[in-house]
């Protein structure tokens, strides 16, 4: 009897001692994950604090910067003013949101544009439209150069009278030889003659020349002619 009591009572003294050294690994566990993350905090802390310094100086650099403009008071108003307004922030965000959405819904669209305007460019590039823009920008400059203002005024009356006259030009037949002899006898008949063959001579000096006659000379020749016919 007493040596089944003792196998007994060693049987549950070794389950007991199994149960401790189970907990004792466990606490062991538990003491190395809790000094493995200390650890992991102290190499943390060890990094963060150099850069926590060199931020804390920069701040500081900054705000020694423009403390001359900018106080406690100014913040904590514009702190107030952003708390007040914050339905009207997010309205404003709102908007924005749209306006993007409108922004990639139109992009699309405005490639598109883009592309056509591009080849009609370059279509009026080859038919030569910008070329004669730029001949007409040039005999425009040099018009502008070679006559003043009073000379602009007697090319308009002149050019009026001109413009009349086609205008009064009514005659279902061809005039005859008789009548057009009778009108080169009238002094202003002749006077306008004498202005186009001027005109013509000029067009014809710079043909010869190997040039393209110039407006500016043509016009030059014909304020010439109208200052002269003004004088006369």
């Amino acid at each position: 009897m007493e040596p089944a009591m003792a196998v007994s009572d060693l049987a549950g003294l070794n389950a007991k001692l199994d149960a401790l050294a189970t907990q004792v690994q466990y606490l062991t566990e538990q003491a190395e994950d809790a000094a493995r993350r200390q650890q992991e905090r102290s190499e943390l802390m060890h990094d963060l604090v150099p850069i926590a310094n060199d931020a804390v100086d920069l701040v500081t650099e900054q705000l020694e910067e423009i403390q001359g403009y900018v106080d406690l008071s100014d913040l904590l108003r514009l702190f107030k003013r952003l708390l007040r307004n914050g339905r009207n922030l997010d309205r404003m965000l709102d908007q924005l949101e749209s306006l993007m959405d409108l922004s990639q819904t139109l992009g699309p669209l405005s490639d598109s544009i883009f592309e056509k305007a591009t080849d009609l460019l370059q279509a009026a590039e080859q038919r030569g439209y910008f070329a004669l823009v730029r001949g007409g920008a040039r005999a425009v400059d040099r018009v502008a150069t070679s006559l003043t203002p009073e000379d602009m005024d007697r090319f308009a009356d002149n050019l009026a009278v001109i413009l009349t006259a086609f205008k009064e030009w009514d005659q279902p037949e061809a005039p005859g030889i008789r009548s057009l002899l009778k009108q080169l006898r009238d002094p202003e008949v002749q006077r306008g003659l004498a202005a186009a063959l001027r005109v013509l001579r000029a067009v014809g000096v710079q043909t010869h020349a190997g040039q393209t006659p110039s407006t500016s000379a043509v016009v030059t020749t014909d304020t010439a002619n109208l200052k002269q016919r003004n004088r006369t």
